[in-house]
């Protein structure tokens, strides 16, 4: 009988450790959801109502959005500190209440200073409750990443793309009510968070759990052929190492160009397009509405890129999969610059949408596969720094349309930035390994 029961809990316990993995993925999937529908899905929507009522200019309103961004990549070393310090599970409940104390803030908004405050705080929970940790969890738990990476980018686009609308239909149903919305989002970052914190478990078990897929991948790593499709390091690079490889900064700096064209085209873009369109005869109202409908087909390309990407990260070498994608945002870029026409516009969107996909899961993917995962959270943590620079491509763009009249300058320039970027991974390859 306590034969039986033995074997029955090892089943159990087997079957739990199989899923658990999968069940995390969807815990983080959720969380990244929610974080990017509340904060950069959703302030754009609700900023109107709030400087309807509090008499603000749209100037010093706005540059709540670059205050949110900035300090989102300026914090990403305070994750990768915490997490070696107190844990995952610490890390993210300190991340929720952070983040929830920002929503609590932007709520209780009645001077700028008070709303830039909030905005910080969003940006810097956004980081400790989002990429950071939840990269980490999920490199820890799957030996290949680039499906599991690809689900969770996902979420995070669809949480772009559903954040106007959740914002619009709360706002609805409370009568406009600004403030109860944010006081909504703080309830539901809490809720969320804390249970994905819960489920992540201790310390403890996920060292072993990161152990034993380290020793899965770097045996495979070593038994693979030379010519093999995709190319995974069977050394654990330290951070020192890796930053002594020019691979890093590459992989750095197309980080950083899919940073600055994504912010600068959701921010400028609408604009731009409405500009072109009242330029060539469109009415104003029907411009503008056609320039929001190729920014809501952008946001699905994404999507659509994450997708197709995570089911080949495995199969294809994702530096292809980021030659594509700097590739695509170059097009996107140049066809922005001079879309008057449906076909311009098409190929804007599309560019763009996949370029800006593509971009952050090939990154992701090819950090793991070049140097491993023991110091990923360390070199993760440094690429997303570039965040808080990438966050001045609105404020560049803006200052040239004042100085040429156009905003196509700046796309052009970006599109010119963005093709060294992929000149320099077409020509990359896999590090040599140290000594």
């Amino acid at each position: 009988m306590a034969g039986h029961l033995e074997a029955d809990l090892l089943i159990v316990t087997e079957f739990k450790d199989r899923f658990r993995p999968w069940v995390l993925l969807a815990a983080f999937s959720l969380l990244l959801f929610l974080i990017t529908a509340s904060t950069y899905g959703s302030l754009g929507v609700v900023l109107p109502a709030m400087i309807g009522e509090l008499k603000w200019s749209f100037e010093k309103a706005f540059l709540g959005f670059s205050v949110l961004g900035v300090f989102t990549g300026a914090s990403s070393w305070l994750p990768a500190i915490l997490i070696r310090k107190i844990g995952v599970r610490g890390t993210l409940m300190l991340g929720a209440a952070v983040l929830a104390g920002g929503f609590l803030g932007l709520a209780n908004s009645e001077s700028l200073l008070s709303y830039y405050a909030g905005a910080a705080a969003c940006g810097v929970g956004f980081q400790m409750a989002a990429l950071i940790p939840g990269t980490h969890v999920l490199s820890s738990l799957f030996r290949k990443r680039a499906l599991p990476f690809g689900v969770y980018f996902t979420f995070g686009s669809l949480g772009g793309a559903a954040g106007p609308w959740m914002a619009l239909s709360l706002m609805g149903a409370s009568g406009d009510d600004w403030r109860q919305y944010w006081i909504v989002q703080a309830a539901l970052a809490a809720m969320v968070g804390l249970v994905c914190a819960l489920m992540v478990g201790g310390s403890k078990w996920l060292a072993q759990a990161a152990h034993e897929v380290d020793l899965e991948v770097e045996e495979e790593a070593r038994q693979a052929p030379a010519n093999a499709s995709v190319y995974r390091t069977a050394h654990e690079w330290t951070v020192k190492q890796a930053l002594r490889t020019p691979q890093f900064y590459i992989l750095v700096a197309a980080y950083f160009s899919h940073l600055l064209v994504g912010v600068t085209v959701a921010s400028v873009s609408v604009s731009h397009l409405t500009e072109l369109g009242i330029a060539a005869g469109v009415a104003s109202v029907a411009a503008a509405a056609l320039a929001a409908k190729m920014l809501s087909l952008e946001s699905l390309m994404q999507t659509m890129a994450r997708l197709a990407g995570g089911a080949l990260g495995d199969r294809i070498d994702p530096r292809w999969l980021l030659v594509l994608a700097q590739g695509m945002l170059v097009a996107g870029l140049l066809a922005l610059a001079h879309a008057t026409s449906p076909a311009l516009m098409l190929v804007y969107a599309i560019g763009t949408g996949v370029g800006f996909g593509l971009t952050v899961l090939a990154v992701t993917v090819l950090l793991l596969n070049y140097y491993g995962r023991q110091s990923n959270l360390e070199l993760f943590s440094l690429t997303c720094l570039v965040g808080a620079v990438s966050a001045a491509g609105p404020f560049i763009a803006g200052a040239m349309r004042d100085r040429l009249g156009s905003f196509s300058p700046t796309f052009q320039l970006f599109a010119a930035v963005t093709a060294v970027v992929f000149v320099a991974v077409l020509a990359m390859r896999p590090p040599k390994e140290p000594a």
